[in-house]
This record gives C-alpha cells, sequence and structure tokens, in this order.
C-alpha cells in the first residue's frame, strides 16, 4: 500500500530544466520519500519531465495548465492537485537546505496553520544581488527569533492544504502577493503563522542592477495597480501626497530588518543599490496609483520570477553546478 505523502511541494515552471536544481536540493531530503514533488507547466512541457530521475520521491505529479502568465493561477492548479495535508509553495529560484523538511514539518504537529523558513542569500556576489537579499528578505534571515509572526510571506511557506482550500474562489487573489489578501483572509478566520529558523532555504536574486531596477519597478507598478482597485480615491490620493515619504519608509524597514548573517562589510555600492531599489519602486507605485495600466510589466516580473538565474549575474562557470544535481550554497557565516 502507498503511504501518502506528508508534504507536497508545488512547483509552477516554463520547463523541467528551470527547476532542475531545485529539486536536486529536495531529492537531497532524507524526508525525500515522504515528499509529494508537483510540477505546475504548461502543456507542451509535460514531455521533458524525466520521471526516472524523480523515484526518489514518495510521489510525483505533473499538472498541465494553458499558461504561466498567472503564477498565482498556476499555483493554484498545483494546490488543488496534491495530496499531502501540508503543501509548500515553492520558487524556480529557492533551494531547501538539509534538515528543511523535518525542520519545516515538525511545528504542524501544533496548531499552526503555516510554517515560514529562514531565508539565506543564494548567490552573495554583488551590490545588487545583497540589495535584492536585503530589500525583500532581510526580515526573515536565519537569526530572527522562533516564534510566532505577524509578517508571514505567500510565496516560500508551507500551509495546511484545507486552510487553502477553504479559501475557495478566493484562493487565486490570495496567492497574489499584490493583492494583499492572503493573510487578512487567514487571520479573519483565526489561522497562525510561525516562523522556523530552522528549516532554512537560499534564494537566489536578481544579481545586475538594472534587472533589478526593472523588477522593483514593476512589483511597485503592480502594488500600485492592485490598491488603486481596491481602495477609494481619497486613499490613493494621500498615498499619492505622500509618496516622497515612501522610499525612506522602505529603507527604514531594510535598515531595521538587517541582522546577520548579513556581513558587517557589504560590497561597495550596496547603499546606493538599495536607494535605487526604493526609487524605483515608489515611482512604480505611483503609476499604479494613478491607474495607469500596464499589463506588460506583470509578463516582465512573471519572466524574471521564473529565470531568476538568468538575472543573477552569474557567469558560465557559475551557473554549471546549477545546471546539474547541485543547488547554491548559502553565504559562508
Amino acid at each position: 500500500m502507498t503511504r501518502m505523502p506528508r508534504l507536497s511541494v508545488v512547483l509552477a515552471t516554463d520547463v523541467y530544466d528551470t527547476v532542475r536544481p531545485v529539486v536536486a536540493a529536495l531529492l537531497r531530503q532524507r524526508l525525500a520519500a515522504e515528499i509529494e514533488l508537483v510540477i505546475v507547466l504548461p502543456a507542451s512541457a509535460q514531455g521533458g519531465v524525466p520521471r526516472e530521475e524523480l523515484n526518489a520521491f514518495g510521489h510525483t505529479q505533473v499538472v498541465a495548465v494553458d499558461s504561466m502568465e498567472e503564477l498565482a493561477t498556476a499555483r493554484v492548479a498545483g494546490i488543488r492537485a496534491a495530496s499531502a495535508p501540508i503543501v509548500f509553495i515553492g520558487e524556480t529560484h529557492t533551494y531547501a537546505d538539509e534538515g528543511w523538511a523535518e525542520a519545516l514539518l515538525a511545528p504542524f504537529d501544533e496548531q499552526w496553520t503555516a510554517v515560514v523558513p529562514a531565508i539565506d542569500n543564494a548567490n552573495p556576489i554583488s551590490a545588487a544581488s545583497w540589495a535584492a537579499y536585503l530589500f525583500d528578505y532581510a526580515r526573515w534571515g536565519p537569526s530572527r527569533s522562533a516564534g510566532e509572526m505577524s509578517d508571514p510571506l505567500v510565496y516560500n511557506t508551507a500551509y495546511r492544504r484545507s486552510a487553502l482550500l477553504a479559501l475557495g474562489d478566493r484562493l487565486p487573489d490570495a496567492l497574489d502577493p499584490h493583492q494583499e489578501v492572503m493573510w487578512p483572509l487567514l487571520w479573519g478566520s483565526g489561522h497562525r503563522a510561525l516562523f522556523a529558523p530552522a528549516a532554512r532555504i537560499a534564494h537566489l536574486n536578481v544579481g545586475l542592477l538594472g534587472w533589478l531596477l526593472q523588477e522593483k519597478f514593476c512589483s511597485g507598478v503592480l502594488l500600485g495597480m492592485g490598491r488603486s482597485h481596491r481602495w477609494p480615491l481619497w486613499r490613493r490620493l494621500v498615498y499619492l501626497l505622500a509618496s516622497p515619504l515612501i522610499p525612506i519608509v522602505l529603507l527604514a524597514r531594510v535598515a531595521r530588518d538587517a541582522r546577520p548573517p548579513v556581513p558587517a562589510s557589504l560590497p561597495a555600492g550596496t547603499i546606493p543599490a538599495l536607494v535605487l531599489c526604493a526609487l524605483a519602486k515608489t515611482l512604480g507605485e505611483v503609476v499604479g496609483y494613478l491607474g495607469v495600466v500596464l499589463p506588460a510589466r506583470a509578463a516582465q516580473l512573471t519572466h524574471i520570477e521564473i529565470h531568476k538565474l538568468q538575472y543573477s549575474g552569474q557567469d558560465a562557470d557559475a551557473r554549471t553546478p546549477l545546471a546539474g544535481a547541485r543547488a547554491p550554497r548559502r553565504a559562508s557565516r
């Protein structure tokens, strides 16, 4: 009799090769036999999944979707197809550390709905990559203390599948971080989230400044567009009038959240890159608050998200291990 997997990992991608190094890190987990891998990709790419390489997993599913333009919709398909009681919503550029699966699953013996792992910088090679990591993930670094959290992530988080399915038709919006509804919906139903620093993943970041600013601008546009649909006009006007203060608020959050293993001496240019990130995101938000619709920015951000390695700034030699069986090493302590 086949044993039901304890954990389903949902990976939405364009082709299997994009997530091959992510899968390699999962295959090295001691609990690989208790993991279900759920790969979501376009129907035209189904034939490229080497099922014979995935036999160490307890179960593998390939879920076909029409398009990867809407990552949230693709991930919903994976969650609905999953069979484990716990689902981890992974990305094409996050790599599980040793012991990740055990540390992630252990808290679910208690009444937590979601568990967030600690996040390391997978490519600490440039000022841009450090700026990207600090701007987006510093508050979830491995030095943060374990405990209940009020600021859980949407992705790179494990959830009780039943809680996600209970969201029904709201689930696609909940899985879009720019809609900002996942945790208001879950908290409204009494759910709670835990930060578990013993469960660690390494996140690959954009490592080239030009592309990093594009990413932040696109993210700001989508955030502003989403808020412009939800917020009344008066609130949008308040944010527009206060927009010169937004970069200061964003940078203050980075300063508050930065903690070891961030090195004492960051690469030259990290601080200016952070300032430019804050300005780029603010500019994008302002565009969105003004009601300007830029659908091409959503497509660009999706491409960056799926193909983060292409934007990481690593040369061909550095990419070679990622194309095979080895995930990038996290930053040294």
